[in-house]
Formats: C-alpha cells, sequence, structure tokens
C-alpha cells in the first residue's frame, strides 16, 4: 500500500526548531513535487514549501528565511526545517506529493496526503 507519512511534529518554545520528515513507502517508482501545507485550528489549510524532483523550491512568505524544504530521494523522503518558530507557526503539519507508481507496464502519477502531524510553539 502506498503511503505519506508525516512524523517529527511536537512541542516547542518560541525560537526553536523542529525537522519534519515526509516518507513515501510502498512500490514506488519516484518522488516528484511535494508540498508541505499546513492547518492551524479555525483556519483554512494554506501553502508553506513546495520542492520539485529537480530540488527547486518556493516557499510562502510567512516562512521565507526560516523554514527549509529538502529531500533525499534515496530514502523516498522530503524534510522540512522549521527554525526560529513563532506562536502562529501552531497548527497541523501535512505533505502533499504527487507519487509516480509502477503500474507494471509503465508509470503513472497519483497525489497522496499524509496524516498530518501536529506542530506547538509556546509563547
Amino acid at each position: 500500500q502506498v503511503q505519506l507519512v508525516e512524523s517529527g511534529g511536537g512541542l516547542v518554545q518560541a525560537g526553536g526548531s523542529l525537522r519534519l520528515s515526509c516518507a513515501a513507502s510502498g512500490n514506488i517508482f519516484s518522488i516528484k513535487t511535494v508540498d508541505w501545507y499546513r492547518q492551524a485550528p479555525g483556519k483554512q489549510r494554506e501553502f508553506v514549501a513546495t520542492i520539485t524532483s529537480g530540488g527547486s523550491t518556493n516557499y510562502a512568505d510567512s516562512v521565507k528565511g526560516r523554514f527549509t524544504v529538502s529531500r533525499e530521494d534515496a530514502k523516498n523522503t522530503v524534510y522540512l526545517q522549521m527554525n526560529s518558530l513563532k506562536p502562529e507557526d501552531t497548527a497541523v503539519y501535512y505533505c502533499n506529493g504527487v507519487l509516480s507508481l509502477d503500474t507494471g507496464w509503465g508509470t503513472r502519477d497519483y497525489s497522496y496526503w499524509g496524516q498530518g502531524t501536529q506542530v506547538t510553539v509556546s509563547s
């Protein structure tokens, strides 16, 4: 079964750091673009960062200079390094990845969401 699993969330004080992981498992041919989103209580899910298969990245203005997205294809894993965390970064963080699956007669791309990981930043 193909799935994305986030990990690394937790409780941290303002100014601290966390590194989130988004690991893909199953019969995966390759991982293409992976996006990170977050959703705070009572708010809509918002874009945080993205990384393409070629390593190009883009960030929401609110996290630029503080968050870094990277990937380790050998481990089918994408990371979100979060530094200088602020209380307003508190949210459930989700990864959304386009995975290329081996169908037996070629590959086909599918989009998957992880289950989310809670990040809480105390002031």
